[in-house]
């Protein structure tokens, strides 16, 4: 039988497209808990599995508490039923939070061609003209 893929630190951190230093930050978070092979840090396949999860969490723009509120529900639960309705419900808040976001970047940026557009004209105008020519 094989022996399940093992990956050191750096490994891990190059096959996911991060740092050696972020990988050891989730370590300390809790989110991932590597094995010792001598002096070692060792991360197996799960671990993998669990940073791909962090990423993507953090992708969407999930705190590290409900990341790990969410994984740790994963080894407690083998029905996955509460996972899942954790998931459910942060994935709901945050589309919430995103929705308002973009409501509020659309009013902003209708705000700026607003403002762009009374400037655009307050150059254009007669009177800007004349102050402009008369050096002023």
């Amino acid at each position: 039988m094989a022996q399940p893929r093992l990956f050191t630190v750096t490994e891990l951190a190059n096959e996911l497209g991060m740092t050696a230093r972020a990988v050891r930050f989730y370590e300390d978070k809790g989110l991932i808990s590597p094995r010792r092979a001598g002096t070692t840090r060792v991360y197996s396949g799960r671990d993998r599995a669990r940073m791909i999860l962090i990423l993507r969490g953090k992708r969407l723009g999930f705190s590290l508490s409900t990341i790990k509120e969410y994984l740790d529900l994963y080894d407690a639960d083998i029905t996955q039923h509460a996972q899942l309705r954790l998931l459910l419900t942060a994935v709901a808040s945050r589309r919430d939070q995103l929705v308002a976001q973009r409501q509020a970047i659309d009013d902003a940026l209708s705000e700026l061609v607003d403002i762009s557009a009374q400037a655009e004209a307050a150059l254009s105008s007669p009177a800007a003209r004349g102050r402009r020519a008369a050096g002023g």
